[in-house]
């Protein structure tokens, strides 16, 4: 698999802190020749080689384009939508990554009329 271990158990790690609620429903699956974490079955982040892939709600993806160290996720070429790759230096602290993993989450539960 080629995406980094260690970077997952921080994913899992930031997941372990959300409400029983999240954690009990987060799955994982290898995606996109990575991994992708998974709620109620709705894809929220995931890694693939060393980024960081988050799906982001429609209405904020231009103020979150605009961040730091993150970029439209071009898979096979060209940008998808609702999703972008943030690089390793835009989820340095532990609050940055928790930060990305409730965009993630926000997009699925909207996704699954659960906000």
């Amino acid at each position: 698999m080629a995406y980094n271990e260690q970077f997952a158990q921080r994913i899992r790690a930031s997941f372990d802190l959300q409400p029983q609620a999240v954690r009990f429903n987060i799955t994982e699956k290898k995606m996109f020749g990575g991994i992708a974490f998974l709620f109620c079955g709705k894809m929220t982040v995931g890694i693939i080689k060393e980024n960081l892939m988050v799906r982001v709600i429609s209405s904020k993806m231009d103020g979150i384009l605009n961040s730091e160290h993150v970029r439209p996720m071009d898979f096979a070429k060209r940008p998808m939508k609702e999703f972008v790759y943030v690089s390793q230096e835009g989820i340095a602290s532990e609050e940055q990554l928790l930060n990305y993993i409730e965009l993630g989450l926000e997009h699925a539960k909207q996704k699954l009329n659960k906000l």
